[in-house]
């Protein structure tokens, strides 16, 4: 029997996750979710030289927080060296994090993208306000007690070494010689596990991602894989037995936690301050410009109808503190102009009668109706996005004068996490089992197990074990961070340095920089994304309006052009006549125009709707043609519904409509409108819609609306969730 010991509490500081690329096997909400469920005292993810997983960690820890959870989440990262051990930094409060996170600017800067070039030097010339805790390299020579000794002397009670159990057969001896060198640099021990997965179950996982980051089959692999699968989160009580000889070094990786007070919560989000005229503030310039270019567009007077929603509008711009980030857009709307670059708003922002009054987009509140709550609510703890398109060929002009307007220090652009598919998953997998010359078949099966397919067929009907092993780590791998590239123009800019929010590194662009944080990490802390996108049409459009000049001796310009009455222009949609046309240049779009026939601008506006998963998967194509048609009698279930379905013929077919129809006939508040609104948005949802179908079925059923209508609805929603 071993010798008795007392579990004590328990804080896991040295974590790896699969934003440490190719190296962790879980992702930080499973770590941290299982971190919970065992009872740890806290869990600190600390990836290689990158901030970027800490924010969905930070998201699992509010799911924690909602169960009852005492746990908490320490923020930090793996400082590698190109000429030191590898040190844990864990920052104590937010001035200590924002020095981390400059640091990791400092060494990203300096090497190319994806890399991060740090000496150690660095780490001394820091700031105090870290826990550093020194990772033992394989062999303890002099040069690494050296680096122990001269950390230790730079900062004194704030340095450690930690020491690892993984039932290796030096343990013991490693145990003994790391106690002596802690001992002689009077430097406390810290017991962590080197955890890289959640479950030991996920060993395998982390053999093919060494296997795919070392280029190496996993038959060639040796000693560059671990030797066991001991590294994965390990409760108190394991952890208490591993270390029941240095019950110290467990008791500090709960005072260490308990000093980290740092947390994501604390990263206030201030936006840069605008010029405004002396004597205003934001909010009273907003206004300002708001009611001026109101009386520009509509020089005969404002309607009442648009009056209203303006004044509606900016209460609630002011409630949430947006004005600045108004002014923003406006300003860059403005500068755009005045280099003749054409530009044009969309999406969400489209429904705000503030951003058509602005120039920002075309879309007349007079004319259609908005719906505001999609684009701004004060139900919704999320910061607006308006998405802006700039010519194609132009509009790197536009991005380096935001980078010259607010410098570099202030200003990124925000990262995409590139992720595994099932064809990336299965031909790296393939590579490391030496099946590449099954590739073709692998990945069929695989993707025929993803749609659930019945007839999911068998790829090797001689049984090699390698081929159920490989599609099984493939299907696991699926959706596991690669790396990190660069949104296709959403900038994040702060009024401090922007290095202090977040790591900032090059991007493969020259005169590029971006963050390592994505769009979804911005609306979890509540920082604000200026998207400035590309569009190939508008290019199109510019050379137009320039041959027109060319040839007439005239310009015009793109809102002086009537929208939607040239009667030739419909006679060739309706015959598919649409190659290169933007939006219905589709073959779905060019076999839908001829039985839609479109006739006035409003028809092409359903056109593009129409040919989406949404409206298909929810069998509302086939009704809508044949009411328009006039084969079909233009019924609305219910008269609460006229306007919502009026102008579609009493057929659902928008976003829009099925946010109504959720509140006026499912009974939805505005809080669960917005939910089932982010479900229909994001392309990673995982059942979020689901959760909401008995909600809102039953709901419209309660209210007599035919439970077959509800359905097909609700089908439609989830369409929209696909294609988003």
């Amino acid at each position: 029997m071993g010798k008795p010991y007392l579990v004590r509490p328990y804080a896991e500081l040295q974590v790896t996750s699969h934003f440490s690329f190719l190296r962790g096997a879980s992702d930080p909400q499973e770590l941290v979710l299982r971190a919970a469920a065992m009872g740890l005292s806290a869990i600190a993810i600390t990836d290689r030289n990158t901030l970027a997983g800490v924010v969905r960690a930070y998201h699992a820890l509010k799911e924690v927080e909602k169960a009852g959870s005492p746990m908490r989440l320490v923020v930090g990262a793996r400082l590698d060296f190109t000429d030191g051990p590898s040190v844990l930094a864990l920052p104590i409060d937010r001035q200590a994090y924002g020095h981390l996170s400059h640091l990791l600017t400092v060494g990203k800067r300096r090497a190319p993208k994806g890399q991060c070039h740090l000496h150690f030097s660095d780490l001394l010339d820091l700031e105090r306000g870290q826990k550093l805790i020194v990772v033992p390299p394989e062999r303890l020579d002099e040069a690494f007690i050296d680096h122990v000794r001269s950390l230790g002397i730079r900062f004194p009670r704030a340095t450690y070494l930690a020491i690892h159990r993984h039932y290796s057969a030096h343990d013991r001896r490693r145990l003994n010689r790391l106690s002596s060198i802690a001992e002689a640099m009077r430097v406390p021990l810290v017991a962590t596990n080197d955890v890289h997965a959640h479950v030991p179950e996920r060993r395998p996982l982390q053999d093919v991602m060494t296997c795919i980051r070392e280029s190496c089959r996993l038959d060639e692999a040796g000693l560059r894989l671990h030797a066991n699968a001991e590294r994965h989160l390990k409760p108190p009580y394991e952890m208490s037995g591993l270390f029941r000889d240095h019950p110290d070094a467990l008791d500090r990786t709960v005072e260490i936690a308990e000093e980290c007070q740092f947390s994501l919560d604390q990263l206030k989000y201030e936006y840069p301050d605008e010029p405004i005229p002396e004597g205003r503030t934001a909010q009273e310039h907003l206004i300002h410009l708001t009611w001026l270019h109101a009386a520009e567009k509509y020089p005969g007077g404002i309607p009442g109808k648009v009056r209203d929603t303006l004044e509606k509008e900016l209460v609630l711009i002011e409630k949430l503190g947006y004005a600045r980030y108004f002014l923003t857009i406006h300003e860059i709307i403005e500068v755009a102009r005045e280099k003749k670059i054409l530009c044009q708003g969309r999406g969400s922002a489209a429904n705000s009668a503030v951003c058509y009054v602005l120039g920002i987009t075309a879309v007349d509140p007079d004319k259609i109706e908005v719906l505001f709550d999609r684009f701004m609510s004060l139900d919704r703890d999320e910061p607006p996005d308006i998405d802006v398109d700039f010519e194609h060929e132009r509009r790197e002009e536009i991005i380096q004068w935001i980078y010259e307007r607010y410098g570099r220090d202030r200003a990124g652009i925000v990262a995409t996490t590139i992720t595994y598919r099932s064809k990336s998953a299965m031909r790296d997998v393939a590579k490391v089992f030496g099946l590449s010359d099954r590739l073709t078949v692998l990945t069929r099966e695989l993707q025929s197990r993803k749609r659930g397919e019945d007839d999911a067929w068998i790829v090797d009907p001689n049984g090699d074990s390698r081929t159920e092993q490989a599609l099984a780590l493939a299907d696991t791998l699926r959706g596991f961070p690669r790396h990190l590239s660069q949104h296709t123009g959403g900038f994040v800019i702060t009024r401090g340095p922007l290095s202090h929010v977040v790591p900032i590194e090059n991007a493969a662009m020259e005169d590029r920089t971006v963050i390592e944080w994505n769009k979804d990490d911005l609306d979890a802390l509540g920082m604000l994304k200026i998207d400035v996108l590309a569009l190939g049409m508008l290019t199109c459009l510019r050379k137009g309006l320039d041959l027109i000049k060319t040839h007439y001796g005239r310009g015009i310009q793109l809102g002086q052009i009537t929208q939607g009455t040239e009667s030739g222009v419909y006679e060739m949609l309706s015959q598919a006549d649409t190659v290169g046309l933007f939006q219905v240049e589709s073959r779905a779009q060019m076999s839908m125009l001829p039985r839609l026939k479109p006739r006035v601008f409003y028809d092409l506006v359903i056109e593009v709707a129409i040919v989406r998963p949404g409206p298909i998967q929810g069998d509302m194509v086939h009704p809508y043609l044949r009411r328009r048609e006039g084969k079909e009698p233009v019924e609305m279930p219910k008269p609460e519904l006229y306007e919502v379905l009026k102008r579609t013929c009493g057929v659902p077919l928008f976003q829009e409509q099925a946010m109504k129809i959720a509140m006026v006939a499912a009974g939805f508040t505005p809080e669960e409108a917005n939910r089932l609104r982010s479900a229909m948005a994001t392309f990673r949802h995982r059942g979020t819609i689901g959760d909401l179908k008995e909600r809102f079925i039953e709901g419209m059923v309660r209210n007599d609306y035919d439970r077959d209508f509800a359905e097909r609805c609700f089908r439609q929603i989830e369409g929209f969730g696909d294609y988003g």
